[in-house]
């Protein structure tokens, strides 16, 4: 009996022993992460026509970091459109991982220029005026942006970000003011942050538009890339969006949250 009981209290040992070591283990991994992620950026998508979208979606939870999505009701490879019912599981799904949200407007609406007595010329790519130029106060593009904002809620339950993105990146002083007065931050993107998934593929092939970013891309920048281009023939994820994740890691860099704060930053 006394001989049982010893070889029981030296197996209790061990086990602490050994779960001792594991937690040392994790708490020195983690440690080791926070010590090496010394720099942020923050990775956006532009909806674009969606084609992409799910090997995106794949690519950031094996990488186990979050984005910052700016969506518009635009076209998809499917012939229907990005904020259809059709596509509110992968929303819905976006929404639970813990991603962030913002308007690029519904009908995916271009700047053209400054109109008179503080208005703007817009012009539609989507909806029934689209290819129309149309000058637009602040109340025409406040409903614009907002148009997202209610579509994005009744898809997930969610709002959005305060955040929104023009299209092309396409601003004026005015415009930025009207999205502003509405409630919503303009975000753009950094030079080195653009990472050319729009380009021709053939001027500007994967492994070139991956080797740019890699080594461009700095401390603070918002990248900026889509989730399917129509004119690009070699597509651009997941060919470079997985290696320059692994490559910015290995830089030192967190995968922070828009808009910008202490609170949503991610390793």
């Amino acid at each position: 009996m006394a001989k049982a009981m010893k070889c029981i209290h030296i197996i209790y040992f061990a086990a602490g022993l050994m779960l001792g070591c594991f937690s040392f283990g994790v708490s020195a991994q983690a440690q080791t992460q926070a010590q090496a992620c010394n720099k942020t950026v923050y990775l956006t998508f532009d909806t674009g026509n969606m084609s992409v979208a799910e090997k995106v979606a794949e690519i950031l939870r094996r990488q186990d970091i979050k984005a910052t999505f700016f969506l518009a009701n635009e076209k998809t490879f499917r012939g229907d459109y990005a904020l259809d019912d059709a596509w509110k599981p992968f929303w819905q799904s976006l929404a639970k991982e813990g991603h962030h949200f913002g308007s690029h407007t519904y009908d995916h609406t271009y700047f053209v220029k400054d109109g008179p007595k503080g208005e703007v010329f817009e012009k539609p790519q989507f909806g029934p005026k689209a290819e129309m130029t149309i000058l637009y106060n602040e109340a025409a593009i406040c409903k614009e942006i907002r148009r997202v904002d209610q579509r994005f809620q009744e898809l997930t339950n969610q709002s959005l970000q305060k955040i929104w993105r023009a299209p092309g990146g396409k601003t004026s002083p005015t415009l930025i003011r009207m999205g502003g007065m509405c409630g919503y931050q303009h975000i753009g993107w950094a030079p080195a942050g653009f990472l050319g998934d729009e380009l021709n593929s053939d001027k500007y092939p994967n492994q070139a538009l991956l080797e740019k970013a890699s080594k461009a891309i700095q401390d603070g920048d918002i990248t900026m890339a889509h989730l399917g281009i129509w004119s690009r023939k070699d597509p651009w994820a997941p060919a470079v969006l997985e290696q320059l994740i692994i490559n910015l890691k290995q830089r030192g860099f967190c995968f922070g949250l828009l808009p910008k704060s202490s609170e949503n930053q991610s390793k």
